[in-house]
């Protein structure tokens, strides 16, 4: 099994497919580093050798940041626009979009599921 950036790639997938599984690597990238590291992108995960796992990982390394270290990255991103207090700090702080998307309706993803407190506040009215 190949381990790279302290990812086990998939073994039953083809290489490239099985290098979008590390944080940071997607399609497009995936393909350049085989054609870098010269290894065959068709290729099963299962089938690669020693030293076509090793030519993929010093691609990935001599390429920049991926998994744990582009993770901690990111969150050092967003923990200093909260520290700023600017726009977009203040959305992350209140876990709601950031991008400028309307919350009036939609956005359940960022805020969560429906608060039900309207609905419970009508049903002790109508009791009494």
């Amino acid at each position: 099994m190949a381990r790279i950036a302290g990812v086990d790639l998939p073994p039953q997938k083809r290489v490239w497919i099985g290098l979008t599984s590390i944080y940071g690597i997607g399609q497009a990238r995936a393909q350049s580093l085989c054609a870098k590291a010269q290894v065959e992108h068709t290729k099963k995960v299962k089938d690669l050798t020693e030293e076509e796992v090793t030519h993929l990982r010093q691609a990935i390394e001599s390429e920049g940041r991926v998994e744990g270290d582009l993770r901690k990255e990111m969150q050092m991103n967003i923990r200093r626009l909260i520290e700023i207090q600017c726009y977009r700090g203040l959305r992350h702080r209140r876990n709601l979009p950031v991008r400028g998307q309307r919350t009036h309706t939609n956005a359940r993803t960022r805020k969560g599921p429906r608060k039900g407190a309207v609905a419970a506040k009508k049903k002790v009215m109508a009791r009494k």
